[in-house]
């Protein structure tokens, strides 16, 4: 072969093998291509719509015994009867124990005799005292002897009135012998019987007596979520709630889950801030007439604090946090792409947040499928309608 023949063979070879590489990598940005233009993800979003939403917070709480009161002798002396049952209900006034009341009635009667003594001492001194009166005219008498017939009355009238005065506190001791109930309520087990000796203001009580009904609920809340509150509430930004007046609170019960079944009223709550766990304590009150709540029982209360106007409810799934701990939420635009947009969040309720900024209405916000979705992606869109069942939706 000719050099003139390999150089022609060669060349055409070279234009083959260039031919061949263009043809691929045109192949190769076609499939690029198709790999870029991957189809919409199908995703689940729920619409919302601004409205008036209620703020409850769910506090933990404690139930406190609406009033307490130890039973004490006021009296010394020896325990005659017990006129109670353990464990009983019983009404103020009523009498539990009955003390000796020999020493306390011999004690009256001393002081009722020293009382008429004293009134005939004073009748003697009066009736002196008015003859030396007219005597005086008639100078008959000094005045030195009116001047002690005058004295010896003053006497005799202080000495009347100090033994009346032992009459009552002799009758007032009598009296505490009989021992009754300071307040209404279920007494508990006495720690003395019948014989006992017992003395006036000892430190053992001799029973303690619980009022149930009412019964007051004890709950702690956040010192800044409560300053939160009133400045919502005096900027009008959140309405119903001033001055806690008539608020209601609702229970569940701890042991078991239920709601108790009265609502109650937020009494008050303290001035004052908690500086080791920096919490405000409220106080509610519930009607108890079953006694089914009974103090030290740990229970969650429900206190509502007020209403916020033109809020989102928003799913908590649907909700996202960046590193720096804002929220935000993906958001189907017109188009059927995905948006995020910034979030405020008032608070949680139930299973949703309470959303005050960020959203406008009729917004369609991505509850399921955000792991396979970001900003400008195209989706899908599907109405959630439940958790089980959901339809597509025209946009």
């Amino acid at each position: 072969m000719s050099v003139r023949s390999c150089l022609k063979a060669a060349s055409l070879a070279a234009l083959v093998i260039f031919v061949a590489g263009c043809d691929e990598q045109k192949g190769g940005g076609e499939a690029a291509a198709q790999q870029q233009q991957a189809p919409a993800t199908q995703v689940t979003f729920v619409e919302v719509q601004p409205q008036t939403v209620g703020l409850v917070a769910e506090l933990p709480g404690r139930t406190v015994a609406s009033r307490k009161a130890d039973v004490r002798p006021q009296v010394d002396g020896i325990i005659k009867e017990r006129n109670f049952t353990e464990g009983a209900t019983v009404k103020a006034g009523q009498q539990l124990y009955q003390i000796d009341q020999s020493v306390y009635l011999a004690n009256l009667d001393a002081a009722k005799a020293e009382l008429a003594r004293s009134q005939a001492t004073l009748d003697q001194a009066t009736k002196t005292r008015t003859r030396y009166d007219k005597l005086i005219k008639t100078q008959a008498v000094s005045e030195q002897a009116r001047d002690d017939a005058v004295a010896a009355e003053a006497q005799g009238k202080a000495s009347v009135a100090a033994a009346r005065a032992q009459i009552d506190q002799a009758r007032i001791n009598l009296e505490y012998t009989t021992v009754t109930a300071p307040i209404p309520g279920k007494i508990g087990a006495s720690s003395v019987t019948e014989g006992a000796l017992v003395t006036a203001n000892q430190e053992m009580a001799l029973a303690t007596i619980t009022q149930l009904d009412p019964i007051y609920v004890d709950v702690t809340q956040a010192g800044g979520r409560l300053m939160r509150i009133q400045q919502g509430i005096d900027s009008g930004r959140i309405k119903g709630a001033a001055n806690g007046d008539g608020v209601d609170v609702r229970l569940i019960l701890d042991s078991t889950g239920d709601e108790y079944a009265h609502v109650g009223k937020l009494q008050f709550s303290d001035v004052t801030v908690n500086e080791t766990t920096g919490t405000v304590r409220l106080r509610a009150v519930f009607d108890n007439p079953d006694q089914v709540l009974l103090p030290g029982m740990f229970v969650r209360a429900f206190v509502d604090q007020g209403e916020v106007e033109n809020a989102y409810l928003v799913p908590q799934r649907a909700v996202m946090r960046r590193p720096d701990g804002s929220a935000y939420v993906f958001t189907i635009k017109s188009d059927n792409t995905v948006e995020a947009k910034a979030l405020t969040i008032e608070q949680s309720k139930g299973n949703d947040w309470v959303v005050t900024k960020g959203l406008n209405p009729g917004d369609h916000i991505i509850v399921d499928g955000l792991q396979r979705v970001g900003p400008g992606a195209p989706v899908t869109p599907v109405a959630a309608k439940d958790d089980e069942n959901a339809q597509p939706a025209s946009r």
